[in-house]
């Protein structure tokens, strides 16, 4: 290796450079009388500072009475011409920032006397990201969260009470805490929120109301509340949280829908109970025993770089009207902040548990009455594992529909006998595609054998596969329930983490969607042979033979592929799924099902009267006979 050597030259760029430096900071340096000016500035500044903190303070702490001083009045005419009347509610002791907290053994909320709102609300019994995190799940912290009403004072002002001082009075009714929040105009003139928490609960009390503000407000219109909130990350992937994070709100007659996603998604229902800004496995929602006679929702996307945007998942925004009766508001409401669980929120019967998206019609009603009583039997009364639970759901569910599985696979058999005897005539009426299909007709009904009974079974097992598609994701107890690899059957299950990212894919491999892609590899594999034979390909439609073989690999790549980021627990249901079905498929093709006999019964049902045509096969017969006579008489022309 050549010996590096000191080059004259570098040495003297080198001195240059620095007697350079040396001299633009010399030149820039202040003059004595700079330094002077400056120095009195910042200290006019200071003195500045000091004085308006010392009459910010003064203004808090200064109470109003009968007797005030002329000072007093002085001070309070100032604030009325900025606050109206409730300039009366700066002047008290509590017109500054101080909060109050409330707890039980669920969940911690701190209150804050500017705007009277929770400014934090802990969840105590759950960790983010994972369970041993040490940090607890907080649904609202440092401002991403405020609630509003917007005050329209009969002296056309409008005051938002956000920014306004409310007075607190903590009690107890009993084990109940009692929190009362007071924007006051006067002693007894004030408006009211009540937060009443009871032991071992996730739901809050909130009770809004005024007395003697009807010489204040404007009552000619309905106040606006107006509640935001941002919510946080919690779980170990963003991506598949902010999938499920959604605005939520239930109509009077107690049907319930969604906002929906999107990079920016509105809506202005009427009639409203409830809305419910939810995150995936988390929620709070704002409750009202009076509906709200309408309400404006917003649901922006603040995920728009998953390696970037790693906070937050959505920004919601909910305004509603506060209708006056009789001068005052009186509203009735209630918080929740806690888990999106299922069962914890049906427990309120106030139709919280439809936020759940457990799917519409049959596929939701298989997951209310079928998936969730069975799998919470098996993992909170006898007490398994969350794995051993799934494993055991998913036998049980495929015994259940193992007859179905017989059915369909019987009828593939009994197509699969008649395949040479369709072959036949298909040669043999290979210019007349009509005439083949009716002498086709006229062999199954001959032979005793539905096409269709080979579909109808398959159809019947799809609401099921769908239903645990939208069962596993909204599973609460899954979450950070760990099984084998699985840290967290509700996230993905990754055991090798890569140091770069594909598309469509993800940075990590999971080992549970692998599994369950071999296990559709090989049923397909198993299945595919006896389709096509059992499904002879017909004129004018597509082969179905060379469908199945690219199906036999796409399956599984898409399995791969879009099940990586998904929760452990539907990779672990579709593995042991598939592997049940391996296994069913195998004695009923080897020891249930006799092609032999099959065959033998095919041939004895046709020496038999043919049995009567359905009315839907009749239907089509007709429909065929008339396709031949159009097509006859076009000939004829």
């Amino acid at each position: 290796m050549e010996e590096k050597k000191f080059d004259l030259n570098s040495i003297i760029g080198f001195v240059l450079i620095f007697g350079i430096l040396i001299w633009i900071m010399y030149q820039n340096q202040p003059s004595d009388k700079e330094i002077a000016a400056e120095k009195a500035k910042k200290e006019l500044v200071a003195k500045q500072e000091a004085q308006a903190k010392a009459d910010k303070t003064k203004t808090a702490v200064l109470p109003v009475a009968a007797t005030a001083t002329p000072g007093d009045t002085v001070q309070l005419a100032q604030l009325q011409k900025t606050l109206g009347g409730f300039a009366y509610s700066a002047t008290l002791p509590s017109a500054k920032e101080g909060f109050t907290t409330i707890e039980n053994e669920k969940i911690k909320l701190k209150i804050a006397n500017k705007g009277g709102y929770v400014v934090e609300a802990t969840l105590k019994e759950f960790k983010r990201f994972e369970k041993n995190s040490g940090q607890l799940v907080e649904l609202i912290k440092d401002n991403n969260s405020n609630l509003n009403i917007q005050l329209q004072t009969t002296d056309n002002r409008t005051l938002n009470s956000k920014d306004l001082y409310f007075e607190p009075t903590l009690t107890k009714n009993g084990e109940d805490q009692i929190l009362t929040m007071r924007l006051k105009a006067g002693a007894n003139e004030f408006l009211e929120f009540k937060y009443v928490l009871k032991p071992n609960d996730y739901l809050v009390g909130f009770d809004i109301h005024s007395q003697g503000l009807n010489k204040v407000l404007n009552s000619s219109k309905p106040l606006d509340l107006q509640w935001n909130l941002r919510t946080f990350r919690n779980e170990k992937s963003i991506s598949y949280e902010n999938r499920y994070a959604e605005i939520y709100y239930s109509y009077q007659d107690g049907k319930e829908s969604y906002v929906g996603q999107g990079t920016l998604k509105e809506e202005n229902p009427e009639k409203v109970d409830y809305v419910a800004f939810k995150q995936h496995f988390f929620t709070t929602i704002l409750q009202t025993n009076t509906s709200f006679e309408k309400a404006h929702l917003v649901s922006e996307n603040l995920v728009k770089d998953e390696k970037i945007d790693t906070i937050f998942t959505k920004q919601f925004k909910a305004n509603v009207p506060l209708a006056f009766t009789n001068g005052e508001v009186d509203y009735k409401m209630s918080w929740y902040f806690g888990p999106a669980d299922y069962k914890v929120l049906k427990s309120y019967d106030k139709n919280f548990e439809k936020i759940i998206p457990l799917g519409w019609g049959i596929f939701g009603w298989i997951n209310k009455w079928i998936f969730i009583p069975l799998f919470g039997f098996l993992s909170s009364t006898i007490g398994l594992s969350l794995g051993i639970a799934i494993i055991i759901f998913t036998i049980i569910i495929k015994l259940a529909m193992s007859p179905i599985t017989y059915k369909s696979f019987l009828s593939q058999a009994k197509m699969k006998v008649l395949r040479p005897e369709i072959t036949e005539l298909g040669e043999k009426f290979k210019k007349d595609p009509m005439k083949k299909q009716q002498e086709t007709m006229k062999l199954y009904n001959k032979a005793g054998v539905n096409p269709m009974a080979g579909c109808i079974p398959a159809l019947i097992q799809l609401p099921f596969m769908y239903a645990s598609f939208q069962f596993f994701p909204s599973a609460f107890e899954l979450r950070q329930k760990g099984f084998l690899w699985a840290d967290d059957l509700s996230s993905f299950d990754a055991v090798v983490k890569l140091p770069f990212s594909i598309p469509l894919y993800g940075d990590h491999i999971s080992l549970f969607p692998i599994l369950a892609a071999i296990a559709i590899f090989f049923y397909m594999k198993m299945t595919s042979g006896d389709q096509q034979m059992a499904a002879p390909q017909q004129e004018g439609m597509p082969d179905m033979a060379k469908m199945m073989k690219i199906m036999i690999y796409v399956s599984p790549l898409m399995m791969l592929i879009f099940f990586n980021s998904y929760g452990a627990g539907l990779s672990l249901y579709n593995f042991i799924s598939n592997l049940i079905t391996i296994g069913i498929m195998f004695v009923i093709k080897n020891y249930i099902v006799d092609t032999d006999k099959i065959h033998a019964q095919i041939q004895e049902n046709k020496l038999k009267e043919p049995k009567k045509q359905s009315k839907f096969q009749q239907r089509l017969q007709e429909v065929m006979e008339q396709q031949e006579a159009a097509k006859a008489q076009n000939k004829k022309k």
